[in-house]
């Protein structure tokens, strides 16, 4: 019958209230008297007393019109509809009782004015709420959820929860023992012990965090405890993403894998960011990739002169451009160019042309399989092209030029990581030639959401059903934040002196059986295995990839000291003179323009002593070399 109701016209639905409120009028009256006079009353043949009881809807329906009784929708009735209702009910009560007065008309006691003004606003309001609840209840689906903090947050989000057609709030979690067992806008208060019970008892589906004031550290505590609950687990953005004051429905968002690390970021220097960026004319190598864009965001609200954009891919230059445009800084002039790191021509030109101060070389083939099956290439633009790049810097007499490496440049067992390696010995042999350049690198592991990494994978595994593909059971990663690790590199880059290796602090290497895991769980799923043939998404090994390996490093020899960030470390590494770098470097380049890999190799150990790479033979140009 809701259903039915929900579905009717808006103009009869409004016809509908319009006509209880004139029968409710006339009962209200003769109610009235009642309770006045203590039993049922009708004054038959008393017609004046029979006018004015019968005649009041005419007095009071054109005041509730007036005061839009009939214009709310009534699902959404509110503290502001009821007070509009308490004023008309007022004005109709008044005027009622000052035309039965002037009209002289006998045995209507002066009570019955005033009951007949609390009984009329019982009714009126009361029947509001009442639709209100109805309607509400009719027209969900069923769909039990908890709120977890019970602070402002949370009581803005139980209220706009109560007006929506998805979601049932049945009471709070929080961890403060002093509001156990109170009541929080019709909601009761639970202790996170009550977890359990409550999921069972209520059928709860999902728990919604809105604790966005707290730490990583806490966050990812909470989050820890409710993964093995058979919940989806949503939250509010932090407390900066809800600077309007105003919580929606639409700003629950799924759980961060961020909120999974649990790290607290530590304050920046704003000093060293503005170091090598503030006034200065600054460029960016691979501009529209996952580090690049990111470097382009923050260096654009650090306010440099100009910043110059080099990517060989002209729609990623396309949307990075655009977004930056949309960023709105107008005394900041924005260039987008299209070039290779590995035309050192065009790199120098373009330099000298822009005058470029700062150059952040985030160009890179990234993707280990990828490079792994192209490995000429990856040597070519990695490798060489770094060299370069870092060539043409010196002859624009560039002040600063930051590489951002990775992990697998340590005893590297892929051609990527092997590729990143020669490029941070390029950098440390330049940086001990003279010249006006001041050279150095920051490395750092994976970070989260970037292209290709394993988050948007596993995400997408888990919507379509699974199974979600890990390569090893025992394979770590290091994670870090597309934000953060810029934040860090900017400062790492402005400490330089020359010739540097700053490695990042990514924290502890995480399982990545256990991200997977954790990724299901929290989207309120189970995992599917031996120990619970009931579950949801399987987990499938795939094997290690070509020059994959089971856990990252990142220092070649565990030296290091510290810095003044305390996320920023200087690694301590042997280095290799620019003599004795640059005629191998010459071979390599020779070699892989003639696809010779095996030489390639040879030339790589001569540098590289630590590479053990692990290839399965499907590289591209090992194939056209039979």
């Amino acid at each position: 019958m809701i259903q039915t109701l929900l579905k009717l016209p808006r103009k009869t639905k409004q016809g509908i209230i319009f006509l209880f409120d004139l029968i409710a009028i006339v009962g209200v009256l003769f109610i009235s008297f009642a309770v006045r006079l203590g039993y049922w009353f009708y004054p038959a043949g008393d017609n004046d007393l029979l006018l004015v009881i019968f005649s009041a809807p005419i007095l009071a329906l054109p005041i509730f019109y007036r005061f839009g009784f009939y214009h709310e929708v009534v699902r959404y009735v509110g503290f502001k509809a009821i007070w509009y209702i308490f004023q008309g009910v007022s004005f109709y009560a008044i005027l009622w009782g000052l035309i039965t007065f002037m009209a002289a008309i006998e045995f209507i006691p002066r009570s019955v004015i005033l009951i007949n003004w609390l009984l009329v606003l019982l009714v009126i309001a009361g029947s509001r709420l009442l639709f209100r609840w109805l309607l509400s209840e009719g027209n969900r689906n069923n769909s039990n959820i908890l709120i977890y903090g019970a602070g402002s947050a949370g009581r803005q989000l139980s209220t706009a929860l109560n007006e929506s057609k998805e979601y049932k709030p049945v009471a709070f979690i929080d961890d403060a023992p002093d509001i156990f067992n109170h009541s929080i806008n019709g909601l009761k208060v639970y202790s996170k012990d009550d977890l359990e019970y409550l999921i069972k008892k209520k059928n709860i589906k999902e728990v919604l965090l809105a604790i966005p004031s707290i730490s990583h550290s806490h966050r990812k505590e909470i989050i820890n405890y409710l993964e093995p609950f058979p919940v989806l687990v949503r939250s509010l953005p932090s407390l900066s993403g809800l600077a309007n004051g105003k919580i929606r429905i639409n700003d629950l968002i799924e759980i961060d894998v961020n909120d999974l690390l649990g790290r607290d970021l530590v304050s920046p220097n704003k000093s060293l960011l503005k170091t090598n960026i503030l006034e200065k004319v600054v460029l960016v190598t691979g501009a529209g990739g996952s580090i690049g864009s990111e470097l382009c965001r923050q260096i654009l609200l650090i306010k440099p002169k100009k910043i110059v954009l080099y990517e060989i891919s002209e729609s990623s230059l396309y949307v990075i451009e655009q977004e930056l445009i949309n960023i709105a800084i107008p005394e900041i002039e924005i260039f987008p160019v299209i070039g290779s790191i590995a035309d050192q021509d065009r790199m120098e030109f373009i330099c000298n042309f822009y005058g470029v101060q700062t150059i952040y070389h985030a160009a890179a083939y990234k993707h280990v399989p990828l490079v792994e099956y192209n490995q000429t290439q990856g040597i070519l633009n990695n490798a060489i092209g770094t060299r370069m790049a870092a060539e043409a810097a010196i002859s624009a007499n560039v002040e600063t030029f930051v590489l951002i490496s990775t992990d697998k440049a340590v005893r590297p067992t892929s051609v990527m990581g092997v590729s990143k390696r020669i490029a941070e010995l390029v950098l440390q042999a330049l940086a001990k030639q003279p010249n006006n350049t001041c050279f150095t690198m920051v490395r750092f592991g994976n970070v989260l959401d970037s292209s290709g990494s394993v988050i948007p994978l596993f995400k997408q595994q888990i919507k379509n059903g699974g199974p979600v593909t890990v390569t090893h059971s025992k394979v770590v990663r290091y994670f870090m934040t597309i934000p953060e690790a810029v934040e860090l590199v900017i400062q790492a880059g402005a400490m330089a002196k020359g010739g540097e290796v700053f490695v990042l602090d990514m924290g502890d290497p995480i399982l990545i059986h256990d991200l997977a895991v954790k990724m299901i769980q929290l989207s309120g799923l189970q995992l599917l295995d031996e120990s619970n043939p009931d579950g949801d998404i399987e987990i499938k090994y795939t094997g290690l990839r070509p020059g994959e390996k089971l856990y990252e490093e990142l220092l070649v020899d565990g030296k290091f000291s510290t810095t003044e960030n305390k996320l920023i470390m200087r690694a301590e590494e042997e280095m290799i003179s620019w003599e004795k770098l640059e005629p191998v470097l010459v071979q390599i380049k020779e070699t892989a323009l003639n696809l010779e890999m095996e030489k390639i190799y040879n030339l790589i150990s001569q540098i590289v002593p630590q590479f053990n790479p692990k290839s399965n033979g499907n590289d591209l140009e090992k194939d056209n070399t039979k």
